[in-house]
């Protein structure tokens, strides 16, 4: 099988051909798992976006180079953050079906599913604070939506709501590495309170509707994932790293960078995501990451050392910047390892690299 996906498509542009390459990966991570999707019928919110994009192409992948009964894949999304470009290769996919809808609205599938992803939201601080009431109808009104959709199917197998980290705010340092069972330290009325409260609500209604219906629902919060996909003008800190160093300009931090994250690489994440869903225990949350805690100034260095572009240091005309933003993160991933067999395999230099490939390609 080849790693890409290919299906002999000499017209594959070089950016097209890592994002393949990380399906593959995120496929073959994920195993015999992946077949209980066969046959099936996939509805994704938030299709456009990265991470919704993400479980897209592995779909794809399977169906081109595993399954002899395809999946059909239905994608929801309003490219509010999303890029119809992103789907653009699917356009003749026969097995894809993109609606461009607001799935927080009243949005009707009437095709029967067997699995729902809710992927849609928006997840960089720079757009969620520009756009506070959609931030939270689509974590709230749209999961509500997506929820009540899938109470109407006969044959519902499985659900995953795209929770976050930064549910847990900012984490005293003895519950670092993180568990999913600490309540978080966030405000609610801060500048990221629109993102991370109503995120918070989603988890709550998913508990619910596990409670009152059976759903078979699992939680996911992804820590600061990036890679191939992840739009460059997106805000968070490797995007602008990204954008900066492929077009060979300084890279610019906007704070001391001694704040520390746990970076996640894209395929590993889809995997895990995709655990969660299968294999995952109904009504539970977990962590998918990368237990590599680093520094910020850190990970500018890395990427300075292999683009070979400076590190500078300025301030953000922006006064709240930095306010509620967390000193730290870094999840404990014994409940998902016990749990799903979860294991993240990209090293961040091998991530960055990948990443920054795929960023000099878009940015031709």
């Amino acid at each position: 099988m080849p790693v890409n996906g290919s299906t002999g498509d000499a017209t594959v542009t070089a950016a097209e051909k890592i994002l393949r390459e990380d399906a593959a990966l995120a496929a073959n991570a994920l195993g015999a798992a992946a077949d209980a999707m066969e046959g099936s019928t996939v509805l994704v919110s938030g299709g456009a976006g990265f991470l919704g994009a993400a479980m897209v192409d592995m779909l794809v992948h399977l169906n081109a180079n595993r399954w002899k009964r395809p999946a059909k894949v239905l994608v929801v999304d309003n490219f509010v953050t999303g890029l119809p470009a992103r789907l653009q290769s699917l356009a003749s996919d026969p097995n894809v079906r993109i609606l461009n809808a607001d799935i927080s609205r009243d949005v009707e599938i009437s095709e029967p599913f067997n699995y729902a992803i809710h992927a849609a939201g928006i997840a960089s601080p720079i757009i969620y604070r520009a756009k506070p009431l959609q931030t939270a109808d689509v974590n709230v009104w749209g999961l509500r939506r997506m929820l009540e959709l899938a109470r109407a199917q006969a044959d519902l197998r499985g659900f995953l709501f795209f929770s976050t980290s930064e549910i847990y705010g900012d984490p005293d340092p003895e519950h670092i590495p993180t568990r999913e069972d600490y309540r978080g330290f966030v405000s609610c009325t801060g500048p990221r309170a629109c993102y991370d409260e109503s995120k918070r609500f989603g988890e709550t209604l998913a508990v619910v509707y596990h409670q009152e219906f059976g759903f078979p629902i699992r939680c996911v919060r992804p820590f600061n994932v990036y890679g191939a996909g992840q739009r460059i003008d997106d805000g968070r800190i490797i995007p602008d790293l990204m954008k900066a160093a492929a077009h060979n300009e300084p890279l610019v931090l906007l704070s001391d960078g001694r704040a520390t994250r746990s970076f996640c690489y894209i395929a590993d994440a889809t995997a895990g995501f995709y655990r969660a869903m299968l294999v995952g225990h109904p009504g539970e949350a977990y962590n998918i990451g990368n237990e590599h805690e680093v520094s910020i100034r850190e990970v500018a260095d890395l990427v300075s050392r292999i683009s070979g572009t400076p590190v500078t240091f300025e301030k953000s005309i922006d006064p709240h910047y930095l306010t509620d933003n967390p000193q730290r993160r870094c999840p404990d991933l014994t409940k998902s390892r016990s749990h799903l067999d979860y294991a993240p395999f990209t090293s961040l230099e091998d991530g960055i690299r990948r990443t920054l490939a795929w960023a000099r390609e878009v940015s031709r």
